[in-house]
């Protein structure tokens, strides 16, 4: 269970997953006052009183349906084709919606080979003066061991996540300040950005003429044109003893050995990239997609399901989809947080959700251009 909970007073998303819900979350022990710390309390508070099926406390951005004027420097070309998606990994999670495995066909598109970096970000930033959603909340997750133990217990004391100390909320944490207030970006800008939510990524997309990529455009192209692989390069985490991803080593969650070198991100070219050229689609940080989560949608086997598909689609009317509360986002890829022990999602088929305005220190994403 590598991630958070949301940050969003979406309604809990129900299913068996590593992204608990805003009902974990308590109202915090303490009355707001005026600072940032007390603004995430409110949040805390107005989240554990919405977490029946309020609206979203910022409203998710449009999806972008079509993207062909963005630049392809960066980016992969994939032919329109078929493959297999979904697992049925006896190590996976059936209740995540993994399987069936089903071919599935896709047009022709680009796809950036990295994740977008803090690098690219910033040009974001400078262009637009765009505000993130975890700079408008004024907090952001951070996983605990890039704190200090005496800062992490004392925000903890403020507003605690039930079973889930590792992830601490705090104030200032933002795409340019990882870690908070006193962070920076030193180092770093060719990491991955994170603390970015769907509706950010969806920003920098038309700012940059692209899009997020479908789960199945996104699946296709991590496969890297080898079939039902488990990771990019094979069946093996390590083959031959070697690290190629950046995952979490040692016992989760207190101590991370650090053996593939990184404790938090990696650059986004670390690594060797798979047989198409994508780097880190297994690990370092989870990778929003453009679907809605569900389940089952995909387990009818009809054109809308196998070709190009998108994803369950919100209807007008809400017994269209009964039980589908749309109100979470697929992710896809795993994080460097993610161990076999407690979520081990990094392997292909694997996913995940969140809701469209949750910000994480380990979620990014990266693009897609029509061709």
């Amino acid at each position: 269970m590598d991630q958070p909970p949301v940050q969003s007073s979406n309604a809990p998303l129900k299913k068996a997953c590593c992204t608990p819900s805003a009902a974990d979350v308590p109202a915090p022990p303490v009355k707001p006052s005026g600072s940032v710390a007390a603004r995430f309390q409110a949040d805390v508070a107005t989240q554990a009183a919405a977490a029946s099926g309020a609206a979203p406390l910022v409203p998710p951005a449009d999806n972008i349906p079509h993207a062909d004027t963005g630049s392809t420097d960066g980016m992969i070309r994939i032919n329109p084709g078929s493959f297999r998606m979904g697992t049925d990994d006896p190590e996976g999670f059936p209740d995540d919606g993994e399987g069936p495995i089903r071919e599935v066909s896709t047009p022709g598109y680009y796809i950036d080979a990295t994740a977008v970096s803090n690098a690219d970000f910033a040009a974001f930033i400078a262009k637009t003066g765009y505000t993130t959603e975890a700079e408008r909340f004024g907090w952001s997750f951070v996983f605990h061991i890039h704190l200090s133990k005496k800062f992490a217990d004392k925000l903890r004391q403020q507003a605690a996540v039930p079973g889930l100390r590792w992830w601490v909320a705090v104030p200032g944490a933002k795409w340019d300040k990882p870690y908070g207030e006193r962070s920076d970006l030193k180092g770093l800008d060719d990491h991955p950005v994170v603390h970015v939510s769907w509706s950010d990524a969806i920003a920098y997309c038309k700012w940059a003429g692209k899009r997020l990529p479908t789960e199945a455009e996104w699946e296709r192209a991590a496969r890297g044109g080898r079939d039902q692989q488990v990771y990019p390069w094979g069946n093996q985490l390590e083959p031959r003893g070697q690290h190629r991803c950046n995952v979490w080593q040692g016992d989760f969650p207190d101590h991370n050995s650090a053996a593939d070198g990184y404790t938090g991100t990696c650059p986004v070219d670390a690594f060797k990239p798979n047989d198409l050229g994508l780097y880190n689609v297994s690990g370092n940080v989870w990778e929003w997609t453009a679907d809605w989560w569900s389940p089952t949608h995909h387990q009818a086997d009809t054109p809308a399901t196998r070709d190009n598909p998108r994803g369950p689609q919100p209807a007008p009317q809400p017994d269209d989809y009964p039980g589908e509360a749309f109100t979470h986002k697929v992710q896809k890829g795993g994080s460097y947080l993610c161990h076999r022990s407690y979520c081990n999602r990094y392997r292909l088929g694997a996913r995940t959700a969140n809701t469209p305005d949750s910000a994480t220190t380990n979620n990014g994403f990266r693009c897609v251009r029509d061709l």
